[in-house]
């Protein structure tokens, strides 16, 4: 796992050649216990590198396109799992807690529900109140630009708009971690901004 920009919050990726891009998953380290966010397969140095820093609380996933290795992992540590409340009849694994706006999953994590995306309920979550984390509707294809999931993947282009300006209007917002892509690390209010005029004027 490879560090990100502070040393609590750690990263794993594989690449996705349909897309030329990285998918991405992301470990808050916490000593109550960490939250992996849509965690895929872990490698064995992964494996240790995560054990050797304490237990595993909660795993979280953003939308049922990001289940990936989930359940392995539940399996393997004792954590517990979060998704979207409203895949909750449609999800393909149990989860422990189905998540919805303004729920806290631990101190700290909050989420907000997005609309519009190709699953019901997709789920953004909010760390420390500055860093946004999201996992399908928000990516980033090219580094320094943030980009919309394409239309033609999307539900309700409207309600994923209106999605979007909901997150460009957190102007406390410094970091935005994609799920799928390159991460902004500094200024991401600026890039959600953008996004969000770009669509308003696409």
């Amino acid at each position: 796992m490879k560090f990100l920009h502070r040393l609590d919050l750690l990263t794993w990726s594989v690449f996705d050649c349909d897309r030329n891009v990285d998918f991405n998953s992301i470990a808050w380290i916490r000593p109550a216990g960490h939250v992996l966010i849509d965690p895929l397969p872990l490698s064995d140095h992964d494996w240790q590198h995560l054990q050797s820093l304490g237990e595993t609380a909660w795993i979280v996933i953003t939308n049922s396109d990001h289940i990936r290795a989930s359940q392995e992992i539940a399996d393997r540590t004792g954590a517990q799992i979060a998704g979207p409340r409203a895949e909750q009849a449609t999800f393909a694994i149990g989860c422990d807690r189905y998540l919805a706006e303004g729920d806290e999953i631990v101190p700290g994590l909050t989420v907000m529900e997005l609309h519009g995306s190709k699953t019901p309920g997709e789920l953004a979550l909010l760390l420390d109140d500055n860093i946004l984390i999201t996992g399908d509707l928000v990516r980033a294809h090219q580094a320094n630009q943030l980009m919309l999931l394409p239309q033609p993947k999307l539900q309700d282009p409207k309600a994923a708009q209106e999605s979007v300006q909901r997150l460009a209007s957190l102007s406390q917002i410094e970091t935005v971690l994609v799920g799928d892509g390159w991460s902004i690390f500094e200024n991401g209010h600026q890039y959600l901004q953008a996004l969000a005029q770009k669509q308003l004027s696409g």
